[in-house]
């Protein structure tokens, strides 16, 4: 249950005794200087302009658990994002070591400055410490409780993910819900798939866990380094083009979380290389820079530049994607749209290879664009040429429901099996149910089993209906 200890590398300066329990209280915990390599503004340089967004953020860590499960490097994680979130223009509220009144009190008063908040406003939201799954239900656990203890008391002392947190942000019509959960992921009952459990983005939401399902993130065992993925979100937070997204961000921090663990020279690390687990349901462009008031800096127009990103924002056949990704990145490697057009190409190739699956039936007609298509059926079909798991599923639904000989009942199989293949386990499941209902039980026991690899538990009540 607990985090896995990494070897120490050589350790930086230790922070001072005053200046640690001061982070220890719930407020602004100020960042401690520049840090090396992520692209932060260095001492003395000129603050940027104030955003003109509304853009808030809520950070809460827990290093303080009953021995042996402390995490030392939790303090780091909360600073080192606090100053990479301020340079993007983030209001940030950081609290570290929290019982659970204090976190609620902590989660109330964000959530009601959230609603007050514009359409347009950002929220995001960040936990790492202990996280762990009981009956379905993803808990972040406050500090001081005993990751050990039995499910009943987690489940009564503990925060929910999705009921406390995600779905009591309000929701952003122009703006974006974004939840980070960085943390130590288990399973309790003899037989259950570790991690916590895959959920569905509420719409105008990003969810990203710094690990994927079934699977444990690494903790150092000293207070001078981050977590792996918290360091990487942090270094690319701070060095990626003004013009990447969010969506675009968390991808390429899973590629890098990925990279960095798989080449380790530890052979310990490289064997629990972590592969971050992102729920994707975002209605808007939105850059990691926000708008700023002062004037716009200049733009370098290229013509042939834009006109390749238009092309390529309106291809929804995967292959295609691939294509045009390639040559502008071949074109145009520096370009500051390059980010953003990778994560494209890199998702794109993912479609591809779900799509060549032997249990995938789903054709290129399936990704037929037209003019009076509805806007977010529209995007989810885009989205589903990039490899997007949850965009996928939700082409299915729109299909749910229909006679079983209709070419409307082979979309909705195929648009699942096709979530499936990119590693949706919630689609896995609904399969399952599907097939189990019209008489097929070797498929409903195949997908019911997929799910579960895919580190997907079905809520008691629901795997009770099943039966």
């Amino acid at each position: 249950m607990t985090a896995t200890v990494m070897p120490a590398e050589p350790a930086e300066p230790a922070a001072s005794q005053p200046d640690l329990q001061r982070r220890r209280l719930c407020g602004s915990l100020l960042g401690v200087g520049a840090l090396a390599g992520t692209g932060l503004a260095a001492a003395g340089e000129a603050a940027p302009e104030p955003s003109s967004e509304i853009r808030l953020a809520l950070l809460m860590g827990n290093r303080a658990y009953p021995q042996p499960f402390d995490l030392p490097p939790i303090p780091k994680n909360l600073r080192d994002l606090e100053t990479a979130l301020e340079r993007r223009g983030f209001k940030v509220t950081s609290a570290l070591d929290l019982d659970l009144p204090s976190a609620r009190r902590a989660l109330d008063a964000f959530i009601a400055e959230a609603a007050a908040s514009p359409p347009d406003a950002t929220i995001f939201f960040y936990f790492s410490g202990h996280g762990v799954q009981v009956d379905a239900a993803n808990l972040l656990l406050p500090a001081g409780l005993n990751p050990s203890a039995k499910g009943e008391l987690l489940q009564t002392a503990s925060v929910q993910l999705l009921g406390d947190v995600v779905r009591r942000l309000p929701p952003r019509r122009d703006g974006m819900v974004i939840a980070v959960v960085d943390a130590c992921r288990t399973g309790l009952r003899a037989g259950e798939v570790s991690g916590l459990n895959q959920v569905e983005a509420p719409p105008g939401c990003l969810i990203s866990f710094s690990t994927g399902a079934g699977k444990p993130a690494i903790a150092p065992a000293v207070e001078t380094q981050n977590t792996f993925y918290t360091g990487s979100l942090v270094r690319l937070m701070g060095s990626v083009s003004d013009e990447t997204t969010f969506p675009e961000l968390m991808q390429l921090v899973r590629s890098d979380v990925r990279e960095t663990m798989l080449n380790h020279p530890v052979a310990a690390i490289r064997q629990l290389a972590q592969d971050p687990f992102i729920a994707d349901h975002t209605r808007v462009r939105l850059t990691v820079e926000p708008r700023r008031a002062g004037p716009p800096a200049p733009v370098v127009k290229d013509i042939d530049e834009e006109a390749e990103l238009r092309k390529l924002e309106q291809l929804a056949w995967p292959a295609e994607v691939v294509q045009v990704a390639e040559a502008f990145l071949d074109a145009r490697p520096q370009s500051r749209f390059a980010p953003g057009v990778q994560v494209a190409r890199d998702g794109a190739r993912s479609a591809v290879k779900a799509l060549k699956r032997n249990d995938v039936r789903l054709y290129r007609a399936a990704f037929a664009l037209s003019d009076d298509m509805p806007t977010e059926q529209r995007q989810d079909l885009l989205r589903c040429g990039r490899g997007d798991k949850d965009a996928a599923a939700r082409m299915a639904g729109r299909f749910r429901g229909f006679g079983a000989s209709s070419a409307a009942q082979s979309r909705y199989e195929g648009w699942l099996q096709f979530a499936v293949a990119l590693g949706n386990g919630i689609a896995s499941y609904e399969l399952a149910l599907h097939f189990r209902s019209t008489g097929q039980p070797l498929l409903a026991s195949q997908f019911e089993s997929r799910a579960r690899d895919l580190g997907y538990t079905p809520p008691p009540d629901l795997d009770n209906v099943r039966k």
